[in-house]
């Protein structure tokens, strides 16, 4: 019989590899060796080249043939930053709560899965793991990498489930169903250098870029839809780099990022956002980057089994979201069906990054549910 796994300990150990992307620092190797020992088929693989990469990833399964159910997440964690109460990277538990940066976000979750999968040691079909090194970074070489590994194998799973950590106040009160879309635009007016009082020799970029930016705050959107807020355009930026008050400049920039729901596509609003920049400084240098689209998967038997596998162990019947930022679920979502469900949120990406003991093993019973439902248990 399969030993039991504390995810705990399991999380534990995965905080103390300093995994900063795009380092694995033995994050891979210890999440390897424990799923072999519950008889999954691991495989591990370098992507890409610097400056982003390589990345290492990682797909692990036990069993075949359908149904497929994956469990995917990664074990990059961002920079740890100054002020941590106890290092970052040596663990401590200390009263109810587990330290350390990626406890939350999202070694926590994956070391209960983990557990979770120790628990059901025998199914039908395939449970599979799909983890990268590359979430919190550029996600070049991560998630979207292993992707097309999987597809040159014929590999694709029928439902996904993300560890991100989903829950807002308490763990069970959350979980994501779409997400919004992202992209960042950069602008960079030129114009000609010239001393202010002799404005007739020179031209400011300034006001052609606040007339852009204008515009821009002006431009009609949407109003949001049953499942997603209205999409929403923001200034991020903007710089000028002159030091003297008696020059008018030769450049103004900008940065932007929209942040829109299933009713826009990026490269549309790309278009629209450079037609007003060209109309109102034409030659401006213009850069846009798509994050991700929007994405919904309305709600079926994938969030059904997760809203029965919560309420099971919380009592709690989990809001089904759209809200928050980007995941790598904006490349799953290209394969099947996906929900993300994991812990609270409130420390991620902060000093003294914690998770409550508690919900790390309640977590374990969720997702323990979660394979039950999907594969059934031997």
């Amino acid at each position: 019989m399969t030993a039991a796994i504390d995810p705990v300990d399991l999380a534990s150990r995965l905080i103390a590899c300093p995994s900063i992307t795009p380092q694995e620092a033995g994050a891979l190797t210890i999440l390897g060796e424990a799923l072999q020992e519950l008889g999954f088929e691991v495989h591990r693989f370098l992507s890409g080249s610097a400056p982003d990469g390589p990345v290492e990833n990682l797909f692990a399964s036990r069993g075949s043939g359908s149904p497929h159910f994956a469990f995917a997440g990664h074990i990059d964690v961002v920079p740890a930053g100054n002020g941590w109460t106890s290092d970052a990277f040596t663990p401590q538990i200390r009263g109810d709560l587990l330290y350390g940066r990626g406890a939350v976000d999202m070694k926590g979750a994956i070391a209960a899965f983990v557990a979770a999968a120790a628990d059901v040691p025998t199914h039908r079909g395939t449970l599979s793991f799909i983890i990268t090194g590359d979430e919190e970074g550029p996600a070049v070489f991560g998630t979207a990498a292993i992707m097309e590994w999987m597809a040159e194998r014929s590999i694709r799973p029928d439902m996904i489930l993300i560890g991100e950590p989903t829950s807002e106040h308490r763990l069970g009160d959350m979980a994501k169903i779409g997400r919004r879309g992202s992209v960042n635009i950069w602008i960079d007016v030129p114009g000609t250098q010239g001393h202010v009082a002799y404005p007739h020799l020179a031209d400011n970029p300034i006001a052609r870029l606040a007339r852009i930016l204008a515009t821009l705050e002006a431009m009609p959107l949407d109003d949001g839809t049953e499942w997603f807020q209205p999409s929403n355009l923001e200034i991020t930026d903007l710089r000028v780099d002159n030091p003297a008050c008696n020059v008018i400049p030769g450049e103004a920039h900008a940065r932007l990022n929209i942040r829109f729901n299933d009713r826009q596509r990026g490269p549309e609003l790309v278009e629209r956002v450079r037609d007003i920049v060209e109309a109102h400084a034409p030659g401006a240098r213009f850069e846009a980057k798509i994050s991700g689209e929007a994405f919904l998967n309305e709600p079926g038997p994938l969030s059904d089994m997760m809203t029965d596998a919560i309420r099971a162990e919380t009592g709690l019947t989990p809001v089904l979201s759209t809200s928050g930022g980007t995941s790598d679920a904006r490349f799953l979502t290209r394969l099947c069906p996906l929900i993300e469900f994991g812990l609270p949120n409130a420390t991620m990406h902060k000093l003294d990054e914690a998770v409550a003991v508690d919900d790390l093993r309640t977590l374990r019973a969720i997702y323990r549910r979660m394979i039950e439902s999907a594969l059934g248990a031997g």
